[in-house]
This record gives C-alpha cells, structure tokens and sequence, in this order.
C-alpha cells in the first residue's frame, strides 16, 4: 500500500488554457458578426443578408479561432 498521494497535474499547461481561451473568444467574436442581417418582415427581402460582414470576414474570423485552439491542444507545454 502506498501512503504517497499522487500528484494531480492538469493535462495542459497555463499557457495553453489562455491560448484556448484567446481562440474561444475569437470564435465567439466570428458567430457575433455573423449574426443579424434578416429582416422583420418575411414578406420583405433584404439583401444586409449578403453584406462583406456575414459572407467572407465572419466565417474566417471562426475558422482563424478553430485554429488558434487546434494550436492550443497541438503546443507543447513542456517547451513553453
């Protein structure tokens, strides 16, 4: 029987879960610019819909946030 607890460390390093965090936010930020653009009124057509905003900078915008959190779970602590 052993009577030494054994140490729990968290599976990633300090940096990584800040580096996860700026890469949520990033995220967030890319479905927050993606949002809106319809009109009230079904009837109505509205072309805000396919405005620069919605179809090119907000999708990139997420895709650079699933890249900084792959790179977040890739990056070794260890070197940090």
């Amino acid at each position: 029987m052993k009577d030494k607890d054994p140490k729990h460390e968290f599976l990633f390093g300090k940096i990584n879960y800040k580096i996860l965090l700026i890469g949520i936010g990033v995220i967030t930020l890319g479905f927050i610019l993606m949002s809106g653009g319809g009109s009230d009124d079904p009837n109505v057509y509205s072309d805000a819909i396919f405005s620069f905003r919605r179809i090119r900078l907000a999708p990139t915008t997420v895709l650079i946030g699933f890249g900084i959190t792959i790179y977040a779970i890739l990056k070794n602590p260890k070197n940090a």
